[in-house]
């Protein structure tokens, strides 16, 4: 049995922003369990084959979940980015917008517009702040391909039953666990014994998880082309597949596309990923002309039919940031041990990179006080 005081559940933004939290208050008897084999959670990355003429590696990365964050609100986001010394750049929106409406006529070009507050990307993608933090935390407190299935509350420590890909079980006694999962995939995924209290419960149900049900297209080619015909990149469409498009371009790196799908995760999953991107290239050649038919690399990253991500819920709803449930129990045997520190659980920026920051700040600041008074060792 493995004996950390404090267990992290989820090494994406949240989990691994939580360990760094604890590191920096000299607390380091933890370990991060993460289901998936890498890191990030819904933060994933697209990295386009290199060829002996491409950039630097990650400026050939692209972002398959969230890509923007806004720093004129969002400060404590804005301050970590700054603190781990990460680039970043505003989202490209100079040139015309292209907008298509009706099958069977050309796609209008009209005005764009630029979102106040500036969007703002990270070079590199926002894998690049998922690697900034991993090299700030010790390889051996972070441990992959552990998804936990089941918790026991027993007198002073919590019981975590994890499973590897074999199916093998791994058991760790903790004093308290942060939760840096959707509150929808923990209430479906998980089994508590004694069970959470029905309310809370039934509102970790209710929470729909963010990206969960979309899915992203992204092209990939050796340069812009789009912005010599004066286009920004940026397009709507009621036709398809894709319904909104934006420029993805890497500064210093190679340029690309990405869209998010129009269509629903129950029409997705009844076409081949190979179809569905010849009907995105055939988009993108109708919307910025026949180069964009021939990307250098391109991919779908699909949400709805990722198993660490999206339930069968969460493909019932648009998707749209869901508004912040309580994140412990208000009493009962799992009041002073458990709390939810994923993005959803954030008052401000429920489903945001932000969000995931603000809620696993105030996750730790609350555990922080509760470790004071921990046995310092499990008991056998």
């Amino acid at each position: 049995m493995r004996t950390p005081r404090i267990a992290i559940v989820g090494a994406g933004l949240s989990g691994l922003y939580a360990a760094w939290l604890l590191q920096r208050r000299g607390i380091h008897d933890y370990v991060v369990l993460e289901a998936r084999t890498v890191l990030g959670g819904r933060i994933a990355s697209f990295d386009a084959p290199a060829d002996a003429g491409s950039p630097a590696k990650n400026l050939d990365r692209f972002d398959l979940g969230p890509a923007w964050f806004w720093p004129d609100y969002q400060r404590e986001l804005d301050q970590l980015i700054r603190e781990l010394g990460l680039e970043r750049f505003a989202q490209h929106e100079a040139g015309d917008m292209v907008v298509e409406r009706t099958a069977g006529e050309a796609p209008m070009r009209t005005h764009g517009y630029a979102n106040v507050p500036t969007s703002m990307c990270l070079l590199g993608g926002m894998g690049a702040l998922i690697d900034a933090l991993q090299r700030e935390l010790p390889p051996e407190r972070i441990v992959t391909g552990q998804a936990v299935r089941r918790l026991r509350r027993l007198e002073q420590w919590i019981e975590l039953d994890s499973e590897d890909a074999s199916g093998q079980a791994t058991t760790w006694q903790a004093g308290q666990v942060l939760l840096a999962l959707p509150p929808r995939l923990i209430a479906h995924g998980m089994t508590f014994s004694p069970p959470l209290p029905e309310a809370l419960a039934s509102a970790w149900r209710d929470t729909a998880t963010w990206m969960a049900p979309h899915a992203k297209y992204v092209a990939v080619y050796e340069q812009p082309f789009w912005r010599e015909q004066g286009l920004s990149g940026e397009a709507r469409s009621v036709l398809g597949p894709l319904g909104e498009i934006h420029d993805a371009s890497m500064p210093g790196g190679r340029a690309a596309l990405f869209g998010f799908f129009g269509l629903p995760a129950s029409v997705r999953q009844r076409v081949p990923e190979d179809v569905l991107r010849q009907h995105c290239r055939a988009q993108f050649a109708r919307l910025f002309g026949p180069q964009a038919a021939t990307p250098v690399a391109d991919t779908i990253k699909d949400w709805a039919f990722d198993p660490f991500t999206a339930t069968a819920d969460d493909l019932l709803n648009g998707g749209q940031h869901p508004h912040a449930p309580a994140s412990a129990a208000a009493s009962g045997p799992w009041q002073h041990g458990l709390t939810g520190i994923a993005s959803e659980w954030s008052p401000q920026f429920p489903g945001y990179v932000a969000g995931a920051i603000e809620a696993a700040r105030l996750g730790v600041q609350g555990l922080t006080a509760r470790t004071l008074s921990l046995p310092l060792e499990p008991r056998p």
